[in-house]
């Protein structure tokens, strides 16, 4: 009895990590990491460093918070698709009330955090973070406008902002750029996915572009929003916050992300969807990374 009650305890806290959406809570750490990491010149103090480790706890929480939130709204449409039936929720392994706490709590932690050992600033935009996903995205705009990536992409956009005004208690143009470089990404990369996933998002009911529009449309999207997102990301090299290294990163990931959406538009299959979607997570963690590195090294 008592194994089993361990291996149910073992299996209750992995259903409710699985809430968190880990794999995209880390993509929101490190783009938050990286405004920390750009907002302080030359190598970090050993104070700077515990600040930036409790603002990346901080967001992590306020983060995985919005997720399990998510999870609770989004149930009956994730128990229609094969890329989220999984989910506990969708498979009704937690109830409302379990994963409402839970996010509660974790948005409590979260922001108590931010507010006592980072700065005021930093708590309050990572919880307008939370209202603009969990809410306004999810319970508003998802359902309602096949526009609804685009405009809740301001929140995914966040992370750098988040940790700019971590370290500065301020919003500098530099985090602004930053911000829409992911801003402009993120239509792109969700609609590659929607596109071979459009079965999924007919049934869910969800008014997603390639269900709304079609596949030609969405895939003439796709190629001119990689097109304006190249632009952008050349944006941190002209505004002097870089130098060559990253222009190099930027010229290389961005012109792939280019060929890989006029390879779309020209000719469409699900697995050059798949290709493109993928690409696309490589296009902004290298995109990050070459700015890393670029701020030490160059």
């Amino acid at each position: 009895m008592t194994d089993q009650a361990s291996a149910s305890g073992v299996s209750v806290l992995r259903q409710f990590y699985a809430l968190t959406k880990p794999r995209v809570i880390q993509l929101i750490v490190f783009c938050a990491l990286i405004g920390m990491v750009l907002a302080v010149p030359g190598l970090p103090s050993s104070d700077q460093l515990l600040v930036a480790a409790w603002a990346c706890l901080g967001i992590y929480l306020v983060a995985g918070a919005a997720a399990a939130f998510n999870c609770i709204v989004e149930k009956k449409i994730d128990a229609k698709m094969k890329r989220t039936a999984w989910r506990p929720t969708a498979r009704g392994q937690l109830s409302d009330l379990q994963t409402l706490l839970f996010s509660a709590l974790l948005c409590l932690a979260g922001s108590s955090l931010l507010y006592f050992l980072v700065n005021p600033l930093t708590m309050w935009l990572t919880f307008a973070t939370f209202v603009g996903y969990a809410v306004v995205y999810t319970v508003v705009l998802k359902p309602l406008t096949p526009q609804n990536i685009v405009i809740g992409g301001a929140s995914g956009a966040m992370p750098p902002v988040l940790g700019w005004a971590a370290m500065t208690g301020d919003v500098g143009p530099e985090a602004l750029i930053l911000f829409l470089i992911i801003f402009l990404w993120t239509p792109p990369h969700f609609w590659a996915l929607a596109l071979y996933r459009v079965e999924d998002y007919r049934k869910s009911g969800l008014p997603m572009l390639p269900v709304t529009h079609g596949n030609p449309f969405t895939r003439l999207q796709i190629f001119l929003y990689t097109l304006v997102l190249f632009a952008a990301c050349l944006l941190p090299f002209v505004y002097s916050m870089s130098s060559w290294l990253y222009l190099a990163a930027a010229l290389v990931l961005g012109g792939g992300f280019c060929w890989h959406g006029w390879k779309l538009l020209c000719h469409y299959s699900d697995e050059l969807s798949r290709r493109t979607f993928r690409f696309s997570l490589i296009h902004l963690s290298a995109l990050f990374a070459a700015l890393l590195l670029d701020h030490y090294l160059m």
